[in-house]
């Protein structure tokens, strides 16, 4: 099979000077130690793979929505060191200036749930602080869904927040969860796009790019399981919406732990009426590899980079891509739906 360049269109990175700053830290954590180019590049180094660029996914911050920022920005700060090659320590934060021409595009946080004047304030304050060569890299903005209470995604301040993205041209990444939250997570995700695009010119709608699959059971073995009717219904209603895209990322968290330890092939195999699905709606025009890195490499390993890429090859083959549409999902979408020039 031809080798085509990747973007690999979902990680997160950060150095461990930072870690007290994530929601999710504790000393503990798995991923609690410093994740960043030099890691990236060691990670999928000998796969086999052309790696072009990456897309640099915001990792969860601290934050305050009603105002305390702190957090958000300073990964906004951390971002523009990265995209600009210069880092505060060089002997320790794991990237150069070799590095800067990796970092494609960059999604941060932002205050959804506020509504259009408080995120246009922090947008302000975000562009201040990434300065004009890095703020140019933006290209969308996440909150995660996937931990919030029900309802969230349809508040108004989170409509009409989603609305100005949209004016803007920016777009949206969404991090939902039906393995741990069910389908009523699905549902939302369909009213909430129908909502943010009503009434609202063609132009100006905000594209969503969907994060992992929208986070499925992969524990389950029968297709006839009520979650994953649930979730394929979803699925093919999402993709009807042309402004929706999804990433082909982040299936090892949801695997059972065993499986996790398996060879490619043997994932593949089991997540395999998943992946046809997500083809089936989505086709290659709309379908984007991302990693998840380094988040993928709990319970899998250091290789999980590999392994997934693997698992992703082999999609392309039993679906009997042509070269267009493998080029497609390896970068063509990614620069597509995130507007990345050559």
């Amino acid at each position: 099979m031809a080798s085509h360049p990747i973007i690999d269109s979902h990680i997160h990175l950060y150095p461990s000077s930072e870690l007290d700053s994530f929601a999710w830290y504790e000393p503990t954590h798995p991923l609690a130690s410093q994740h960043s180019v030099a890691e990236f590049r060691a990670a999928t180094t000998g796969s086999a793979a052309n790696v072009s660029g990456f897309i640099f996914i915001e990792a969860d911050r601290k934050n305050d929505s009603a105002g305390d920022w702190t957090a958000p920005l300073q990964e906004v700060a951390w971002m523009r060191r990265l995209a600009t090659g210069r880092p505060a320590n060089p002997d320790a934060d794991g990237h150069s200036a070799d590095d800067a021409p990796l970092c494609l595009a960059l999604v941060p946080w932002a205050p959804m749930t506020l509504g259009p004047e408080k995120l246009g304030e922090y947008l302000e304050r975000a562009e201040r602080e990434a300065g004009p060569e890095v703020w140019a890299k933006v290209r969308g903005f996440r909150y995660l869904l996937q931990d919030k209470p029900s309802g969230v995604g349809l508040g108004g301040g989170f409509i009409e927040s989603l609305k100005v993205l949209g004016k803007r041209g920016y777009v949206f990444d969404v991090g939902v969860d039906q393995h741990r939250r069910g389908r009523a997570q699905l549902e939302e995700l369909v009213e909430m796009i129908d909502r943010a695009h009503e009434g609202v010119e063609e132009a100006e709608k905000v594209v969503f790019i969907l994060n992992h699959l929208c986070k499925p059971d992969l524990t389950i073995v029968s297709q006839t399981d009520p979650s994953f009717i649930a979730w394929r219904t979803a699925m093919f209603t999402l993709s009807k919406c042309r402004k929706t895209y999804m990433k082909l990322s982040g299936c090892f968290s949801e695997l059972p732990d065993k499986l996790k330890e398996r060879p490619a092939a043997d994932i593949f195999a089991a997540i395999l009426p998943w992946l046809a699905v997500i083809v089936a709606a989505f086709g290659p025009s709309r379908i984007m590899f991302g990693s998840d890195w380094p988040v993928c490499t709990v319970g899998v390993g250091e290789d999980a980079w590999k392994k997934w890429h693997r698992v992703v090859d082999m999609v392309c083959d039993l679906a009997g891509l042509s070269q267009e549409d493998q080029a497609m999902l390896w970068s063509g979408t990614a620069k597509e739906a995130y507007k990345i020039e050559g």
